[in-house]
């Protein structure tokens, strides 16, 4: 499969934040899982997250892979959504020495990467300042 095909699959549940809360323990997972990692459960039920959002923990990109170099240095977290679902996100508007584990960030959807040969543009969630 290439890039752009498995880029526009996954479009619908990335840009709308469609996660799934496990039927059974309540797991959020996101993306989407077949089975839920905490109590092997495999009935979920569909649910949005907010884009309100809180910084996990982070690390700032010094040495970039071909596709990032020209971004580096950046800042990439983990977040979490007010129902509890992780992702991970570049943070995107604040200094690294600014960012504080816990403080409050909000999602924005925007430009991620040009990809491949082909030039898909490739949209996605960046965390800025609440």
């Amino acid at each position: 499969m290439s890039t752009a095909q498995r880029y526009w699959r996954e479009i619908p549940r990335r840009y709308r934040l469609e996660a799934a809360k496990c039927t059974k323990c309540g797991f959020i997972a996101y993306p989407h899982r077949a089975i839920c990692p905490q109590c092997k459960n495999r009935e979920f039920t569909a649910i949005n997250l907010s884009m309100n959002c809180k910084l996990l923990t982070y690390t700032v990109i010094h040495v970039a892979p071909s596709q990032f170099e020209g971004q580096a240095p950046y800042t990439v977290g983990v977040v979490e959504t007010e129902e509890g679902g992780r992702l991970t996100a570049n943070i995107a508007d604040v200094e690294p020495e600014d960012l504080k584990v816990g403080m409050p960030l909000r999602l924005e959807f925007r430009l991620i990467q040009e990809d491949g040969d082909q030039g898909v543009l490739c949209y996605g969630h960046k965390a800025v300042p609440a």
